[in-house]
């Protein structure tokens, strides 16, 4: 799928994961992630985004913490 916005996105992207397919296609990333049960990196704090696990019950912690 072509995203016409990729580029703008790819700059403002937070997620550490370069070598994802999906990487500025903001569409194509959060279907992904929810169709796994997950919550995509950009949600997650800088430090938290590093450690790759997007799962909804470290999303929760991590905020919770804040």
């Amino acid at each position: 799928m072509e995203c016409k916005n990729r580029e703008r996105n790819i700059k403002d992207c937070s997620c550490t994961y370069i070598s994802c397919n999906k990487r500025g296609m903001c569409c194509e990333c959060v279907m992904y992630h929810r169709a796994n049960g997950e919550i995509p990196g950009c949600f997650f704090p800088k430090e938290a985004e590093k450690t790759y696990d997007r799962s909804i019950k470290y999303f929760i912690s991590v905020w919770s913490k804040k």
